[in-house]
């Protein structure tokens, strides 16, 4: 009598299965019946995975590479300051391979800098995007036909920025009217009224106060010995610092110090404030339509201006969602008057 243990049995079933599954394999490979039918129940998954995996491969690899063609590749002009505005672009590459070739403004001169730009190269469009960080010189270039299509994102605002430490807020100023008063006499900053935010800010108040209240104040403000500088950054630092006591300034500038531990707060909104959004126009006939399309949506994404927002590039998502009452600027009038409003201030401030 032969005995088989049970661990012999085992061996023999494995040996026996596994001889039958090679069988299958092997007649599967040889049934073209089967094999098509295993295709045809699944090609409908190939084109989508290929899609897939194109969408998602190559956009990376012509990032990486520098493989870029004139067709994927998108050129911005843009006020934003490039601290912020440089992630939010090369993300837009990391996602869409669409190069994009972005030209800054000056902190001097600020937005009117790319205003004479664009209207310069009207006739020949060198760009395909302007993204501006006020809306007045967007509204006059606009006007003059240079977009096809534009919109504003996010806001910033105008402040009365204070240094708590040489000032207590009880004390500050609460009225821009009050700056030119002689307390305040060689202890306020600004930027020259000439660019940016606060030319569209002092034209603004011109419109409101109407222009013989507006140009008395503008001389007294000027006779008052303010610090006069290049730019909003400037006059916060100058706050930041307590070599001025008081400023007038972006929200984004007063953010930028407070972020570096300074002791400098802004006041809060009033009816002299102006809030400043963000634009982003295409411009008409740019050399790269299809790329400046998909970059001008990107750009209007509720997620990109939250990343602004959270970076504090922008005080807030919409204007609607601002209770206080602040300026509110009628720009059709504010154009009518630009040249002249600018050429008063240029009399009074240039130096």
């Amino acid at each position: 009598m032969v005995v088989v243990s049970q661990t012999n049995c085992l061996r023999m079933e494995d040996a026996g299965m596994t001889r039958d599954r090679e069988k299958m394999d092997h007649s599967w490979r040889n049934d073209e019946f089967a094999r098509r039918e295993v295709i045809g129940h699944w090609w409908w998954l190939i084109i989508p995975v290929i899609a897939i995996v194109a969408g998602t491969l190559l956009p990376a690899v012509a990032w990486l590479t520098g493989t870029f063609t004139p067709a994927s590749e998108v050129i911005i002009y843009t006020s934003q300051d490039q601290v912020y505005a440089e992630p939010i672009l090369k993300q837009f590459e990391r996602q869409t391979g669409i190069r994009v070739r972005a030209v800054y403004d000056s902190e001097v001169v600020k937005t009117v800098g790319l205003v004479n730009r664009l209207l310069a190269e009207n006739d020949h469009p060198q760009c395909d995007i302007f993204w501006n960080n006020e809306e007045l010189r967007t509204r006059q270039l606009a006007a003059k036909g240079v977009f096809e299509k534009w919109t504003a994102i996010g806001y910033r605002s105008r402040r009365i920025a204070v240094n708590t430490n040489r000032l207590s807020l009880a004390a500050a100023p609460h009225s821009i009217v009050e700056l030119t008063n002689q307390s305040w006499r060689g202890k306020v900053a600004l930027a020259y009224p000439l660019f940016g935010t606060t030319a569209t800010h002092f034209l603004a108040l011109r419109q409101v106060w109407g222009d013989k209240c507006w140009q008395n104040w503008c001389r007294a403000l000027a006779a008052n010995k303010p610090f006069l500088v290049d730019g909003n950054s400037v006059a916060a630092k100058l706050v930041a610092k307590g070599e001025a006591w008081v400023g007038l300034t972006d929200s984004d500038d007063i953010a930028a110090e407070q972020r570096e531990g300074a002791s400098i707060v802004e006041l809060p909104l009033t009816e002299e404030s102006l809030l400043v959004p963000n634009t982003i126009a295409l411009v008409r006939g740019g050399g790269h339509s299809a790329g400046a399309e998909r970059l001008f949506e990107y750009l209007k994404q509720p997620e990109v201006v939250e990343k602004l927002v959270t970076a504090r590039a922008l005080e807030g998502v919409c204007t609607r969602d601002v209770t206080r009452a602040t300026l509110k600027p009628e720009w059709e009038g504010l154009l009518v008057g630009l040249d002249q409003g600018t050429a008063e201030l240029k009399g009074v401030f240039l130096r």
